[in-house]
């Protein structure tokens, strides 16, 4: 483990890297003192836990006294099968399987569970939080495909946020209908003149700005009831 201190944050924070079982998925898990709540990331196809837009929203949040998981959804060997890329159903699970294991570690025992999820990720986010109810406090999504989550749309209980860039064509269509099927409560966020990536001046921090807002108000609260296994 791993103990360091950057000039965004107000506090240093450990760091480990983990294998996220039962696959071994490699991840790395950073912990402010105390955490306030956990963001675990779904990066999306062609990317991976070292995506660099991820880990500077991790880092804004962790700034903000929340814990992050940024893991591989897929092993080694299964990077180039597109077919697993694509697979939202075994993304999800692999997810899924992720929150099982943070919600189990004893730094994070009592402490809500938030998703984020980029692109494809998003979908596999949001049928891991249909599928765990409760056990998810938030979701964010960022330039995400919130339509390849299916039926899923019609069952996700956890606050949702979907973040689009306003230039990002026909993706903003799909968040807006997949808002519309969502049961939850639920915001579309617009970021003028961004595009798919946010690489315009600003807009990444626009987006970390939202998303660490919507996590703080909906993870930082008192302590999580745990139920069952989910």
């Amino acid at each position: 483990m791993s103990i360091h201190r950057s000039s965004s944050e107000t506090a240093a924070v450990a760091e480990r890297e983990v294998e996220v079982p039962p696959l071994g998925l490699a991840g790395t898990l950073t912990l402010p003192t105390a955490p306030r709540g956990v963001v675990l990331f779904a990066h999306g196809s062609g990317s991976s836990r070292f995506s660099p837009r991820n880990r500077r929203v991790a880092a804004a949040l962790q700034a903000r006294g929340l814990a992050t998981l940024l893991f591989d959804l897929l092993l080694p060997e299964e990077e180039g099968d597109r077919a697993k890329v694509f697979d939202i159903a075994l993304l999800a699970e692999r997810l899924a399987a992720a929150v099982r294991w943070a919600a189990n570690e004893p730094d994070l025992a009592r402490v809500r569970i938030g998703l984020f999820g980029a692109s494809t990720g998003a979908a596999a986010a949001l049928v891991a939080a249909a599928r765990l109810g409760d056990r998810i406090a938030a979701v964010v999504s960022r330039g995400g495909r919130p339509d390849l989550a299916g039926s899923a749309l019609d069952h996700v209980t956890a606050p949702t946020l979907l973040i689009v860039g306003g230039e990002d064509g026909i993706v903003v269509d799909l968040n807006a209908e997949a808002l519309a099927r969502l049961g939850c409560e639920k915001a579309l966020e617009i970021v003028p003149g961004a595009t798919h990536l946010f690489p315009e001046p600003g807009a990444l921090e626009t987006v970390i700005d939202l998303a660490g807002d919507w996590f703080e108000r909906h993870l930082a609260g008192s302590p999580a009831a745990r139920g069952g296994e989910p």
